[in-house]
């Protein structure tokens, strides 16, 4: 995704935040004098063209005189095509070229790309730099420190409703992290222009990784996904010999070569050379454009099931781990025993079976642990299902989610389709007790039921 501006550095108190904050003295730092002189003047052009767009109606609501005679029509969509091009320019991917910036030079398509400078000895110097900065710790309590990672695109959703479910999204991701300790970095910028879209995440990891030695393993969610078991925890020592824990099936990876054998909407990396050693393996197929396209056709000529269309990083993945199983497989864990990535179209009609017979903190089929809306794109003005019974199936997982952490406070929806709570119990003189039965952090107290 693409700071233009941001440069690695090993954390002592600085690289990447995991909070937003704003630079001393309120300016943005490292944004082009020029680039903010075009954005001020934008918003004094929107601001003017609003005060005509008022004259505009008042004049057709009230009648205001002649105000502007017989090409009023004609000046008001003229003004209405204005707006909506200064519009667009703002919210557009590409800013205006600047002429602080230094001029980009294009992909040479025969040389291999690469995600940064090649970095061969990380473990050795990680290990360097946790001993001198003891205040930064890679294990807490005995657990490996973990950087949950989301994001979506920098510009508004197509449709505002989107922008409403992202923030849901957003929401049940946080509840999550603020349950288990687990740091999160929501994203909204393209760290390299040439991996936007799918391959978006890659840059991203690498950059997190470096900047963050501190953490051990760097997971990577979807924000078409969702948290819908509260209570399960990862089983992290149960990899302690791995480095990529990812959703699939072996049969359906080495056997069936199936395009869909993982997901990567998931999936988690250690912070390791071997990690970095593979997202440089990964990334060439990545760069949009000619490379991208061809190849996606390989990707399509070689994994079953495959549409034609352009290189996608999970079909890569799996391609570069069937391909060159020797070299990876040792450190990937194909996970299925607990649903890292749950397909929701047959999730999220058994809620209420689920709540009837089971409870949290099962993470499988019983009580999905990761709800994923793959195909839905509420944020896009297209995708593979109908866009109502996406948005309705969210609203049914977001609420299912929130009602586990609503019960500590005496709170649940009304129904998994409404918005709306209602009271569960009355306060008492003892609260302590209530947090003991139903703080999902202790489900030893027997707080599963819903």
């Amino acid at each position: 995704m693409g700071l233009d501006n941001l440069t690695t550095q090993k954390r002592t108190g600085a690289g990447i935040p995991t909070t937003n904050g704003r630079p001393a003295g309120g300016r943005l730092s490292g944004l082009p004098r020029g680039r903010q002189i075009h954005k001020t003047f934008n918003n004094i052009k929107i601001t003017i063209l609003c005060g005509f767009v008022t004259i505009l109606v008042l004049r057709g609501t009230i009648g205001v005189g002649n105000l502007g005679g017989s090409g009023g029509e004609v000046e008001n969509q003229n003004l209405i095509e204005e707006t909506n091009r200064i519009l667009a320019e703002i919210r557009s991917d590409g800013d205006p070229s600047d002429p602080d910036d230094p001029a980009e030079s294009e992909i040479n398509p025969n040389v291999t790309y690469t995600l940064g400078p090649k970095i061969t000895n990380w473990n050795e110097e990680r290990k360097v730099w946790l001993d001198r900065n003891p205040e930064f710790p890679n294990f807490v309590n005995g657990k490996a420190r973990i950087l949950l990672v989301t994001g979506s695109p920098p510009n508004p959703c197509d449709n505002p409703i989107g922008d409403h479910y992202l923030l849901k999204s957003t929401k049940n991701k946080i509840d999550y992290c603020r349950i288990h300790g687990i740091e999160i970095v929501y994203n909204m910028a393209h760290l390299d222009k040439e991996l936007a879209g799918y391959w978006a995440k890659l840059p991203l990891i690498r950059r997190l990784m470096l900047s963050h030695p501190e953490v051990e393993w760097i997971w990577w969610m979807d924000s078409d996904a969702l948290f819908t078991d509260m209570v399960f925890e990862i089983p992290l020592s149960k990899y302690d010999n791995y480095n990529l824990v990812v959703h699939g099936y072996p049969d359906l990876m080495f056997n069936q070569k199936s395009w869909i054998a993982l997901n990567t909407g998931s999936f988690l990396f250690r912070n390791c050379q071997w990690s970095l050693d593979l997202l440089d393996a990964w990334a060439p197929m990545g760069p949009k454009g000619p490379i991208r396209d061809e190849a996606g056709k390989i990707l399509t000529a070689n994994l079953k099931g495959r549409p034609a269309f352009e290189a996608d990083d999970q079909s890569a993945l799996i391609y570069l781990l069937i391909s060159k199983k020797d070299e990876w497989m040792d450190k990937v864990f194909l996970e299925n025993s607990y649903y890292l990535h749950g397909y929701w179209a047959g999730l999220v009609d058994r809620y209420e079976e689920m709540i009837e017979k089971y409870h949290p903190g099962l993470g499988d089929e019983r009580w999905p642990f990761v709800t994923h809306f793959v195909g839905c794109k509420p944020c896009g003005s297209y995708g593979d299902y109908p866009v109502e019974r996406c948005l309705r199936s969210m609203e049914r997982a977001f609420n299912f989610a929130d009602n586990q952490v609503l019960k500590l406070y005496g709170f649940r929806h009304r129904g998994l389709l409404s918005p709306k709570i209602k009271r569960i119990r009355n306060e008492t003189a003892t609260p302590l007790e209530f947090v003991d039965q139903f703080d999902i952090r202790r489900p030893e107290h027997g707080g599963h039921s819903l």
